[in-house]
């Protein structure tokens, strides 16, 4: 066929519609992607707006009623009272244990994350970071009650960990630790030293991984300039290293921190009786029935969050993450 021949018969310009019912909304679709992305979009919001705020809505509703003490039924009337049954000794002791818990549980994972970050960063290449994201990101591969059963075996008073301490002449030492109070038990598995521990490494790799992005992102030559100065190791970290991952490390402690806020499996399985915001939760709504009350100690966690990722905004840390 000739040059002259496929000049002869050119394709038109615009091609027409494909007809039908298919090519009418092929037309509509091209002439408004707006309506269209508004309809791919709509599933998801609905089920985002309606089945997770909307049942989260009519849960914190809940904490605006009371509970009849005569009766045990909920007295569907507008009230703060169940707000103020939050500053009584008993939940307000529940409060401050699990915010306590959950900022050492965060500057815990700040301290190991570090230079496990740092390393990957800065000197981990090829193989060996591939090794490093296996390595952190195993342990998230695997079941969250296995986790937890397996460390309750290890801190059990029969574990390999007590074991371990006795034939290293140590096992004073930990006796030592379990008969303080607070932070003791009758062994690591019941005490808020073992509920500490799980806590710490069950969320590590949380905080591992914003920290890296953002030690990655430190330009290398930054760190020389400050040798070049003068600057003591020491005084590059505190003046450079630190300045510029802390982005990272905000963003790490919003998931370490907030899950702590919530979790009540680890704090049931290993720890002592002294209850958690999340197992008051359980208990108030299936065994004592007290909904509203259940509810109000649901917003305590939201509110400290609010405020925290408020902070964690202002420092930048929704860059690194």
């Amino acid at each position: 066929m000739t040059i002259a021949a496929l000049n002869s018969n050119p394709a038109p310009a615009i091609l027409p519609g494909s007809g039908g019912i298919r090519g009418a909304l092929s037309d509509l679709f091209w002439r408004r992607p707006k309506f269209l992305l508004f309809l791919m979009l709509l599933p998801p919001v609905l089920w985002l707006g309606i089945v997770y705020i909307g049942s989260l809505f009519a849960l914190l509703a809940q904490s605006f009623f009371s509970i009849d003490e005569f009766s045990g039924l909920i007295n569907r009337q507008f009230t703060l009272k169940t707000y103020g049954d939050l500053f009584q000794a008993a939940n307000l002791d529940i409060i401050l244990r699990t915010v306590t818990m959950a900022a050492l549980v965060t500057l815990a994972s700040a301290i190991v994350a570090f230079p496990i970050a740092y390393y990957a960063a800065r000197y981990a290449r090829g193989r060996w970071k591939a090794l490093f994201y296996l390595g952190v990101m195993l342990p998230l591969w695997s079941s969250y009650l296995v986790k937890i059963y397996a460390w309750k075996l290890i801190l059990a008073k029969e574990g390999i960990l007590t074991w371990l301490l006795a034939k290293l002449n140590l096992l004073w030492l930990l006796d030592a630790w379990l008969s303080l109070p607070i932070v003791g038990g009758n062994s690591l598995s019941v005490s808020f030293t073992g509920t500490f521990i799980v806590f710490v490494y069950v969320w590590l790799p949380f905080m591992i991984l914003p920290v890296q992005a953002a030690l990655e992102r430190v330009p290398s030559n930054l760190v020389e300039a400050s040798s070049d100065l003068g600057a003591s190791p020491g005084q590059t970290f505190r003046n450079v290293l630190f300045p510029l991952a802390l982005p990272g490390i905000v963003a790490g402690s919003i998931f370490t921190f907030s899950l702590t806020l919530g979790d009540y499996i680890i704090p049931q399985i290993i720890g002592t009786s002294r209850l958690f915001i999340g197992q008051a939760v359980y208990s108030q709504q299936g065994t004592a029935g007290n909904i509203p009350l259940a509810a109000a100690f649901t917003v305590v966690p939201i509110v400290i969050m609010g405020f925290y990722l408020w902070g964690a905004k202002r420092m930048g840390a929704f860059d690194a993450l």
